[in-house]
C-alpha cells in the first residue's frame, strides 16, 4: 500500500512538471504571437545556448520544490476542493516570484512582467483543472469501492461518533469504517442508535490488528484519563506501520489551526490562532509595505497641509505619540496627528465620569480637549494617516484590530478579549467598517476575533475597500 502511494505521488509530481512545461511553452507562443515581430516558426528555429537549458531546468526544479513546500503532494482525502485550489494559487504565485529573481540574476530578457503574468494565469488554470480532474476520477473510483482506506476509531465518546458520521456521509473520501474500539461503559449504547458497532475492546486490539486490514486508526480518547491506552495503541500502530490520526483539540479548546513541526529530531504539534503560515504572512507584509509606501507618497501634500494647520492653530507638537499595545503585548509608539490640547492625557482623569462607551475604552463625542482643527481631522480620519509610518516600520498592519492605549488594556477583565493581541494591530478592521465608536465594546471585541478567525488576503482587501466610504461618511467617528 505504501509503495503504491509513493508511486502515485511520483506520477502526480511528474504530471505537474509536464504541465508547468506545457504552460511555459503556451505562454511563450502567446507572447511571441502577440508582442514579437519575429514569426513563431522562425523563433522556434533559433539556436538556444546550453546555459539557457540549464536555467530552464533550474526553474522547473524550483517549481518542484515550491509545489512540495506548499503541500500539493500531501493526502487530500479530508480537504475541500477550494483549499486545494488555494494551495495551487500559493504555489504558482511563489514560483513566479522565484522566476522574477532568476530573470534578474541571469538577465533573461524574455521573462518580462507581462510574460510572468500570463504564465501565472495559464499555469494556475492548467494545474487547477488537472487537480479537479484527478479529484473527480478518484471520487468515482472510491464510490465504486476502489482505492479505499480502512479506518478504525479508538473511543466512543460523542466527538468520535460525530467524526464517524462525517466520514461515512461522504463516500468520495474513500474511507471504509471498520468500527470502534472501546471497553464497555454506559455511553456506548449511543453507537447502536447511530448504527455503528464495537469490533474490539482494548485487550483484544492487538489481535484485531493482526487479523484484519487496517490502514488508519483515529484516536478520540480523553488525553488525561486515557493516556496509557493512547500510548499503547500508538506503539501498536507503529509496529504494524498503520497511520494514526489525532484530533488536535486534545484539551477541548476548539483550536482553530495546528501544524506538525520537527525540532532536533523530535516531533511537536503546534497550535495557534489566526494565520501563521509563511506564504500568507509574507504576502500580507509585502502588501502592507507596498500599499503604505504608495499611500504616503499619494497623501504627502495632504499630510503637509495638515501639519501646517495644526502648527498654526494650536500650540504644541504636530504629532501625538502614545504608547500602545501591539503584537503579543509588545509596546510601541503610535504616530497620529495631534487633535487635542497638549496636556490632554493629564485632563482625562477629570472627564472619566463623562465616558460614553462601555468597557475599558474612553470616548466622549464632544470631548472638550479636542481643538477646532482636531475635530475636522478626526471626522475625516486624516489624523490616522501618520500610522502608515507604523506600518512601514512593522509595528502595525494596514488591516488588523485597532491598537489600544495601555490605560484601556489595563481595564480588560476577560482573557478571551486579549486574544485580539495575538495578531499585529492595524489601521482599519471590521470595527471601522461596522459603525466604529457607535458599537459596544463587546461587539467590537467579537468583530476583532471574527476577523482573526476568518482572515485571508481577500478579507483584508474587502475591508480596505469598505473603509473608504466609511471614512467619507464619518459614521461613528469620535
Amino acid at each position: 500500500m505504501i509503495e503504491k502511494q509513493r508511486l502515485t505521488i511520483d506520477l502526480v509530481k511528474l504530471c505537474d512538471l509536464i504541465l508547468v512545461v506545457f504552460s511555459f511553452a503556451l505562454t511563450t507562443i502567446f507572447i511571441v504571437e502577440t508582442e514579437s515581430n519575429v514569426p513563431l516558426q522562425q523563433f522556434l528555429s533559433m539556436r538556444t545556448r546550453v546555459v539557457n537549458f540549464g536555467i530552464i531546468a533550474l526553474a522547473f526544479l524550483i517549481c518542484h520544490v515550491v509545489f512540495s513546500l506548499c503541500g500539493l503532494y500531501r493526502s487530500r482525502r479530508f480537504s475541500r476542493r477550494r483549499m486545494e485550489m488555494v494551495d495551487i494559487l500559493k504555489a504558482t504565485t511563489l514560483a513566479v516570484a522565484c522566476f522574477v529573481v532568476l530573470s534578474s540574476v541571469f538577465s533573461i530578457r524574455m521573462i518580462t512582467i507581462h510574460f510572468l503574468a500570463v504564465f501565472w494565469v495559464v499555469s494556475s488554470l492548467v494545474l487547477g483543472i488537472a487537480r479537479l480532474t484527478l479529484r473527480f476520477i478518484a471520487a468515482r473510483l472510491r464510490v465504486r469501492g476502489r482505492n479505499l482506506r480502512h479506518m478504525l476509531i479508538l473511543g466512543t465518546n460523542p466527538r468520535a461518533v460525530d467524526f464517524a458520521r462525517r466520514i461515512c456521509a461522504n463516500k468520495t473520501r474513500g474511507y471504509h469504517l471498520l468500527g470502534f474500539v472501546d471497553n464497555d461503559w454506559p455511553g456506548i449504547s449511543a453507537l447502536d442508535e447511530a448504527n455503528f458497532k464495537v469490533v474490539s475492546d482494548y485487550a483484544g486490539l492487538a489481535e484485531y490488528l493482526r487479523r484484519n486490514v487496517v490502514d488508519e486508526v483515529a484516536i478520540y480518547l480523553p488525553f488525561g484519563s486515557f493516556y496509557r491506552h493512547s500510548s499503547e495503541v500508538a506503539s501498536l500502530c507503529q509496529q504494524h506501520g498503520i497511520t494514526m490520526r489525532f484530533n488536535s483539540d486534545i484539551f477541548g479548546l476548539k483550536t482553530s489551526r495546528w501544524r506538525a513541526e520537527e525540532f532536533e529530531g523530535d516531533q511537536y504539534i503546534t497550535t495557534y490562532t489566526g494565520a501563521d503560515e509563511l506564504v500568507p504572512r509574507t504576502a500580507k507584509r509585502a502588501f502592507d509595505l507596498i500599499l503604505s509606501a504608495l499611500a504616503l507618497m499619494a497623501f504627502s501634500p495632504l499630510l503637509i497641509v495638515a501639519a501646517i494647520a495644526i502648527k498654526l492653530t494650536s500650540p504644541g507638537p504636530i504629532f501625538f505619540l502614545q504608547e500602545r499595545i501591539g503584537l503579543n503585548k509588545r509596546r510601541f509608539k503610535i504616530f497620529k496627528f495631534r487633535t487635542m490640547v497638549p496636556d490632554a492625557e493629564k485632563l482625562m482623569s477629570t472627564l472619566e465620569r463623562q465616558n460614553e462607551v462601555t468597557g475599558p475604552v474612553f470616548k466622549i463625542k464632544n470631548d472638550p480637549r479636542i481643538t477646532p482643527i482636531g475635530k475636522f481631522l478626526r471626522r475625516s480620519s486624516i489624523d490616522e494617516l501618520p500610522q502608515l509610518l507604523n506600518v512601514l516600520i512593522g509595528d502595525m498592519s494596514l488591516v488588523g484590530p485597532r491598537p489600544l492605549p495601555v490605560r484601556d488594556y489595563e481595564g480588560f477583565n476577560e482573557d478571551w478579549q486579549r486574544r485580539r493581541f495575538s495578531v499585529k494591530p492595524g489601521i482599519t478592521c471590521l470595527w471601522q467598517v461596522n459603525g466604529r465608536s457607535s458599537i459596544s465594546f463587546d461587539q467590537w471585541m467579537l468583530l476583532d476575533l471574527q476577523y482573526m478567525d476568518e482572515w485571508s488576503l481577500w478579507l483584508d482587501f474587502k475591508i480596505l475597500v469598505k473603509t473608504v466610504p466609511a471614512v467619507f461618511k464619518g459614521a461613528g467617528a469620535a
